[in-house]
């Protein structure tokens, strides 16, 4: 089992947890195969929008991934994004800023930006327990 932080805008967030489905990096279907049946992700969401301006900066989902499962679906002739399923858990959104200090994935406390940069990044388990601990509050 791993776990996971996916970097995704809160509209994009609320429309995966009422499908109940995971999308990463606009569809792509390379992250979604480094994720496995039982491993858990955290979405955190730096905007309420793609193109909003307005920093969010919020853990805004929790779920656990059902199968191994990778699927295709067709939006319009443009867009075919890859997904998964998974079955979400009742959260709080919970801010980033006060788990800084604690959390060990982020190496530069000053710059913690750049550790969403690409998307997905594995986290320890003590991370996400701190995470998950916070948002179940």
């Amino acid at each position: 089992m791993k776990y996971w932080i996916g970097v995704v805008s809160k509209d994009h967030v609320d429309m995966g947890v009422s499908e109940g489905i995971l999308q990463i990096g606009h569809g792509k279907l390379g992250p979604l195969s480094r994720i496995h049946k039982d491993d858990w992700l955290i979405y955190y969401s730096p905007k309420k929008t793609l193109s909003d301006k307005e920093p969010l900066q919020a853990f805004t989902a929790l779920g656990q991934v059902l199968d191994e499962e990778i699927y295709q679906v067709k939006i319009n002739d443009n867009f075919n994004p890859y997904r998964r399923k998974i079955k979400y858990l009742k959260i709080n959104q919970t801010q980033i800023k006060p788990l800084i200090d604690e959390l060990d994935f982020i190496k530069s406390k000053k710059n913690w930006g750049y550790n969403f940069r690409f998307g997905l990044l594995e986290i320890t388990k003590k991370d996400f327990d701190l995470i998950k601990e916070n948002m179940l509050n």
